[in-house]
């Protein structure tokens, strides 16, 4: 069977690498994995690279040497319904990324992979934060899908969100490292 969009976000808060790119990787080896359309906004020793449904941080160190320091999965980019928000090559490992994920749809498929999620203390009233200790990843939920009050008609924000939406997964090193010392994430 051919793994599907949700077989991704679930690798992604498992283990930590998109095909096969991963924290402290560089930014050649995340071009191999999901080619050359990005976006880079630099500044002095710090690049953002954006993929669309894909967001990497890279820091550059005294040496010249960038590598990965966050990796974030922007589930609401698919919102829009732009099939190519997701880069290609994840097109073709996963199959077409539907336009919406669900925190139930995720922690399902992570439950069923051994793994645990908690909501994050301090959690705000319009996104909450969970997290999964085996990995240290978080998942980012929309809570309230109008925080502002426009109801319909905000123009900054798609319309089609709704409570329950998975908004990102994000995974930083100081998550990572925590969660390998306390025992490798599972399949």
């Amino acid at each position: 069977m051919h793994p599907t969009d949700l077989d991704f976000y679930a690798h992604v808060a498992t283990h930590g690498d998109i095909l096969g790119a991963g924290i402290s990787a560089p930014p050649a080896q995340w071009e191999a994995a999901l080619g050359p359309g990005y976006l880079d906004d630099t500044s002095p020793g710090l690049m953002r690279r954006d993929h669309g449904l894909v967001e990497l941080s890279f820091a550059e160190d005294d040496e010249g040497t960038w590598s990965c320091f966050g990796i974030s999965v922007r589930a609401h980019r698919l919102f829009t319904g732009d099939a190519s928000t997701a880069p290609e090559p994840l097109r073709s490992a996963y199959g077409p990324f539907a336009t919406k994920l669900t925190f139930d749809q995720l922690s399902a498929a992570l439950t069923a992979r051994g793994l645990s999620i908690e909501l994050e203390d301090g959690t705000g009233e319009d996104v909450h934060q969970y997290r999964v200790p085996q990995s240290g990843a978080r998942i980012f939920v929309v809570a309230d899908p109008d925080p502002h009050g426009y109801g319909e008609s905000d123009p900054h924000e798609p319309a089609r969100r709704a409570r329950g939406d998975v908004w990102s997964i994000s995974l930083a090193p100081s998550w990572w490292s925590a969660a390998e010392s306390s025992g490798s994430p599972k399949d």
